[in-house]
């Protein structure tokens, strides 16, 4: 984040209680047990202490709002709610619903109980059955003594096990952090750290859970017994398909958090140091289906990492439950793969990052009967070139719908109707007419109409801070709430969003200062290459200078031939890339992003090229 952030050295976080959730006089839920409530969202009381000092009233409701508190300790988990005026703007306007998250489940599971809800493999659940399989996980959690304001750490691939765990956790209010399957002991030992888990749920295919020793160790550092289950595990004390399987014992009650409090934990999408925690409420995930046109003719393939938060929410396999759609199960977005299972379940939606969106456009040409369903695909994770836009719909067949997002809130789209020129050009426009957006230079202050400038946010779905993590709050948020995301913008005349790269891909070379996204757009126009990344390498006399990372089609291909393609399309000398190597593949990170963090190392003065 640029040291000249505004605002950043005034903001504080909200006075909170030490490793506890945050005190709210006025509105508690009340901890009435659930199998005694008639509904599922939390009852609310309203207390007011403003009474005479002797009223008997007075008293009680002393007392009462003493008991409602302690209660508040116990069963919600800590995080920076919106300011008080900006939540009863939500909900008067209708973004916030108050309804937990499992409601849709529950609703579709009785209108349409036998309509397929997830396909994976050879596999087939139903709404009636993904709402009866996570209903007997989150009875046997409770039975367990694992519950809400408890916290969970899960790490599966893309199976249908991930989404009824979720739905279990979300029922039993269980707030997890869905750690990516690539992850490792760094990652997750972070994760565990910072939300003491009362429970781990794993895979026996991942390395770190071939045996029990990693969760062993994982345990010895939480101040709370860990319950560990496995899927593929024999066990049954231990086996998640057994858990999942069979109900508990005993029926005990169960029932998730209120809609305003902690339902989940996403991860930051930074790629460097581990990402940190976002903070999600049932409230502000529930709003972008419309737009999408989901309805419960949608079938939607789930290849990108299930845990992230683009083919989560985006609107992603929620938004697809929301309307009743079918999720179909992909381990990854390989093209071959993914033709077969199109064509054999009638796939109309896929959600991609710009590197597999390539390589499917490669693949195409010698598959299209596979892809005759196939309606829309969504590109997003990553700022997508014009020239490989232009393709989607030549090559693909189907519509094209730009998505810029972040699992800290702010989502943008291209609407389905909009004119192509839109689509090809822009990542579109936020969802919410009360998104309200900023796009400032290194000084606070507001750009040009048009011009590049870092993008700062609020809204009704965008959180307002990272979990436990004050000092980075303090430089990420102003002193009015707005978030900054690193990301460089402009915004068109009409509105519609074009990102141009991210503070930290700017190369400043020798004062002058280049977009990293630019030059790589334009370089993609180059016929011959199908990947690009430009990234900064340490210069002593200018303090840095550019390198571009190159995938080619054509192995002869040669800089001077680039360099000359970008003079000709008019790029400044000083942006032309100081230095320009071929490499066989692109490294991504976990969730599908060119890794620049490898490619910086690749770029020293030391490495060959």
């Amino acid at each position: 984040m640029c040291a000249s952030l505004p605002g950043r050295g005034s903001w504080k976080p909200p006075a909170r209680i030490p490793n506890g959730p945050k005190y709210r006089p006025s509105l508690a839920p009340c901890c009435v047990p659930a199998a005694f409530r008639p509904e599922t969202e939390p009852l609310h009381v309203f207390v007011s202490t403003h009474y005479p000092t002797q009223s008997r009233f007075a008293l009680r409701a002393r007392k009462l709002h003493s008991f409602l508190f302690q209660a508040e300790q116990v069963m919600t988990i800590e995080f920076t709610h919106w300011p008080p005026a900006r939540e009863r703007l939500y909900r008067e306007k209708g973004y916030w619903i108050d309804k937990p998250l499992t409601r849709a489940l529950e609703e579709q599971a009785a209108m349409r109980p036998d309509a397929p809800a997830i396909l994976c493999g050879e596999r087939r659940f139903t709404y009636a059955e993904l709402d009866r399989l996570s209903s007997n996980l989150a009875s046997r959690l409770a039975a367990a003594g694992i519950g809400k304001g408890d916290t969970a750490l899960v790490q599966l691939p893309n199976i249908a096990e991930f989404y009824i765990v979720f739905f279990a956790l979300m029922k039993a209010g269980i707030a997890p952090v869905n750690a990516l399957f690539s992850h490792r002991k760094l990652e997750l030992g972070a994760y565990a750290s910072q939300i003491e888990p009362r429970l781990l749920i794993g895979s026996r295919q991942h390395e770190l859970f071939m045996d029990d020793a990693f969760a062993r160790d994982l345990g010895k550092n939480l101040s709370a017994p860990l319950l560990t289950l496995f899927a593929g595990e024999a066990d049954p004390a231990s086996s998640l398909d057994h858990w999942i399987a069979t109900p508990a014992d005993k029926a005990v009650p169960f029932s998730p958090t209120g809609a305003g409090e902690v339902a989940f934990f996403q991860l930051s999408g930074g790629s460097t140091g581990t990402p940190k925690l976002i903070p999600r409420t049932h409230n502000d995930y529930d709003y972008s289906v419309e737009i999408c046109a989901l309805t419960p003719q949608t079938r939607f393939l789930c290849a990108l990492p299930t845990a992230h938060n683009y083919p989560m929410s985006s609107p992603g396999a929620l938004g697809v439950f929301h309307a009743g759609g079918c999720v179909v199960m992909a381990p990854n977005p390989e093209p071959l793969n993914c033709f077969s299972i199109i064509e054999r379940h009638g796939v109309n939606m896929v959600a991609l990052v710009p590197p597999a969106v390539a390589l499917w456009l490669q693949a195409a040409p010698d598959h299209l009967a596979a892809l005759s369903s196939l309606k829309l695909v969504q590109v997003g994770g990553a700022s997508f070139a014009e020239a490989l836009a232009r393709q989607v719909p030549q090559v693909l067949g189907c519509k094209l719908q730009q998505v810029f997002g972040m699992a800290e809130g702010l989502v943008n789209y291209t609407r389905l109707d909009d004119p192509d020129e839109i689509v090809f050009t822009t990542q579109g426009r936020p969802i919410s007419p009360d998104d309200e957006i900023r796009i400032v230079d290194e000084d606070g202050e507001p750009v040009a109409e048009g011009q590049p400038g870092m993008l700062a946010t609020r809204g009704p779905y965008t959180f307002c801070g990272y979990y436990r993590s004050p000092e980075h709050n303090a430089q990420v948020f102003d002193s009015e709430g707005f978030y900054y995301s690193g990301d460089v913008v402009q915004r068109t005349p009409e509105g519609y969003l074009r990102v141009v790269g991210r503070v930290k891909d700017q190369i400043n070379r020798g004062g002058e200062k280049v977009a990293a996204e630019e030059i790589e757009n334009l370089i993609l126009l180059h016929p011959d290459v199908t990947h690009a990344a430009l990234v900064a390498m340490q210069d002593e006399l200018l303090g840095e200078k550019s390198c571009a990372f190159i995938v080619s089609r054509n192995p002869d291909l040669k800089p001077p031939v680039l360099r000359r393609h970008l003079l000709a399309l008019g790029v400044a000398e000083y942006k032309l890339p100081d230095r320009i190597r071929l490499i066989e593949t692109m490294p991504l990170t976990a969730v599908g992003k060119i890794d620049k963090k490898h490619l910086r190392k690749l770029s020293s003065p030391s490495s060959p090229g």
